[in-house]
């Protein structure tokens, strides 16, 4: 599908007519609404998942692993939407705080399981706090939230869909 970006003297640069080539507005495109939000999104997380000793893409792990562990790396990587040239140096930092483990599937030796620690399970217990934390921070009512999530999670369905047809 392909939108066509609609052009007026508003959205459209004062140096066009001096021959140069029209371009879309920044703040007129999704792609920079979606960064931007992405962004502001991990700013409010950070002072949320600081006493918990959590990055923002750590918290997306163990929400990962507390649903399903343990998982195979290669699963974890899917979840989250990562390459393992990302995900294994995350991984090691949480091991070594203590959060995951790793080990060796014994039905699989080729594949890496990793799973929450007692430390890492024990957090969990304290999720309800980030969650209430970034409630009072949404502009959004419930119903617009549940709606955007709709929206966005069959975005990144079609985009994850469009980038696999290009590898």
């Amino acid at each position: 599908m392909t939108t066509k970006v609609e052009t007026s003297p508003s959205n459209i640069p004062a140096d066009t007519a001096a021959g140069m080539v029209a371009v879309p507005r920044l703040d007129q495109q999704l792609c920079f609404a979606l960064y931007s939000a992405s962004g502001l999104m991990t700013k409010l997380y950070r002072p949320l998942l600081d006493p918990l000793g959590l990055t923002y893409p750590q918290y997306l792990a163990m929400l990962a692993l507390w649903q399903r562990a343990p998982m195979t790396v290669g699963a974890l990587g899917e979840a989250l939407g990562l390459d393992s040239a990302t995900l294994t140096p995350l991984i090691k930092r949480m091991e070594a705080g203590g959060l995951v483990t790793r080990r060796r599937d014994s039905a699989d030796e080729r594949r890496v399981l990793v799973e929450p620690t007692a430390k890492g399970q024990a957090l969990r217990t304290r999720m309800k706090d980030v969650q209430a934390g970034l409630a009072c921070s949404m502009p959004l009512e419930q119903a617009e939230l549940k709606a955007l999530h709709g929206t966005l999670t069959r975005l990144v369905t079609g985009l994850r869909a469009a980038t696999t047809d290009q590898d």
